[in-house]
């Protein structure tokens, strides 16, 4: 049997709040016709106010989105309405062959994926490649040498000294010169960094340039991890072509983040076999949602290559096998708060620029105190970290809790637990990261 999606899940596609209200405005068989699927794809007519009918496409696994609408939202409306008709009224959207305009666009889509498939295993010009590496490396370690001494400076005037305390936006820009854009993003957070933790950043901060202007020294995966924290990436086409991880991962949860350039969605899974840890990026532009989907408690079978590091833990997505099927029913292990807190230990030893680590506790009671939340084993209790959590979610969790110990996940780290995902007495995940 085909699994339909939630309309929580579908709800999370949407770019903004207004999309989501107006998709529910579409989610009944009224103004649809000629909506069909095969299994891989959903496809409708939507009437609106013209002549007219707007043709809508969804192809499930990345998920992508086609309409013939004008709205420069991505996904529109019109897709999320197919969705969630898709997911609350079966009998609206029966299995069919796809419509020709409809099997046009997703043939077209095979097409393109092919071409990109091909240009990436084309061969390049490994000499001109090596004097970029070596342009870029001599600019990089210039870039941190210059950062060195600026922190320097600082510390020798003092902290409290505000004469020489001007914002760090020139030095950052300097980074971005030196092609350090990881180097960048950490300076300019030093002008919003609370006074209390400002020489703990320098410290960080320090290291990192100090460990730049001589990774060729380092082990070669501590050398991943500060070319990494610097700025350098690695196409996930040359990722996939390496050694790849197969697994049923179990999706623990996700999180989008949003600034005014950029929603990033993090995804975290666990390998049902390996039971290794991993963490998939997905970015979108203003008004367009991120272009990965996978709902929380689902298992995906897939192809995992992690990023090059110390503590390897950001993946790229290769090969599906299926799209993702409902997980067991059943919490995911956890931890103690002891074996959380030794756990996030070994995993600093190993990349000391880490903040946090993806961790599920077993058997933790939500407890409101004067110094605010916290999650107890009864033995040892954690500060919540309130990072990308709403109050209302934290209330959430503490009804369903009623007292009771829950299986929680979320990111461990210096400032606490940041929770993701909780299951509750039915053993379904509920997501904590939505008002």
């Amino acid at each position: 049997m085909e699994e339909r999606w939630s309309t929580e899940h579908v709800l999370s596609l949407a770019p903004d709040a207004a999309s989501q209200k107006a998709a529910g405005k579409l989610s009944s068989p009224a103004p649809w016709s000629a909506a069909g699927t095969d299994g891989s794809a959903l496809w409708g007519e939507c009437k609106g106010s013209g002549r007219t009918p707007y043709r809508t496409v969804v192809e499930l696994a990345t998920p992508a989105y086609s309409c013939t609408c004008p709205s420069r939202k991505f996904p529109c409306k019109h897709a999320l309405g197919l969705l969630l008709l898709w997911s609350g009224s079966p009998e609206a959207v029966p299995a069919a062959e796809p419509a020709d305009w409809a099997s046009e666009w997703l043939a077209q889509r095979r097409d393109r994926a092919e071409q990109r498939a091909a240009r990436a295993e084309a061969p390049g010009d490994p000499a001109a490649a090596r004097r970029r590496a070596e342009r870029r490396s001599a600019r990089v370690a210039a870039g941190a040498a210059e950062l060195r001494l600026r922190l320097a400076d600082r510390i020798r005037h003092g902290l409290a000294d505000q004469s020489t305390a001007g914002p760090w936006e020139e030095v950052a820009a300097r980074m971005v010169d030196a092609q350090a854009p990881g180097l960048a993003t950490r300076v300019r957070e030093l002008d919003t960094a609370p006074q209390h933790r400002l020489l703990e950043e320098y410290a960080m901060l320090h290291l990192l340039a100090t460990a730049a202007t001589r990774v060729d020294e380092l082990p070669d995966p501590l050398a991943a991890t500060v070319r990494a924290r610097v700025g350098y990436t690695t196409d996930a086409s040359e990722l996939l072509a390496g050694p790849t991880v197969r697994d049923r991962w179990h999706v623990l949860g996700s999180r989008d983040t949003s600034d005014d350039r950029l929603t990033t969605r993090r995804v975290w899974l666990r390998g049902a076999k390996t039971g290794r840890p991993a963490l998939l990026l997905a970015f979108g532009r203003p008004g367009q949602a991120p272009d990965l989907a996978l709902p929380t408690g689902h298992l995906l079978e897939a192809e995992l290559a992690f990023h090059p590091g110390a503590r390897p833990l950001r993946a790229a997505l290769g090969t599906r096998y299926g799209a993702p099927g409902p997980g067991p029913a059943v919490e995911p292990p956890g931890l103690t708060v002891a074996e959380a807190v030794a756990g996030y230990g070994t995993a600093v030893a190993d990349d000391p620029w880490l903040d946090t680590w993806p961790t599920v506790l077993a058997d933790v009671v939500p407890v409101l105190s004067p110094e605010g939340w916290h999650l107890t084993d009864g033995h040892h209790t954690l500060p919540v970290h309130r990072a990308g959590v709403p109050e209302s979610a934290l209330w959430r969790l503490a009804a369903v809790s009623t007292g009771r110990p829950l299986t929680v996940f979320g990111e461990y780290g210096h400032r606490g637990f940041s929770p993701v995902t909780a299951w509750g007495p039915e053993r379904r995940p509920i997501g904590l990261t939505t008002p």
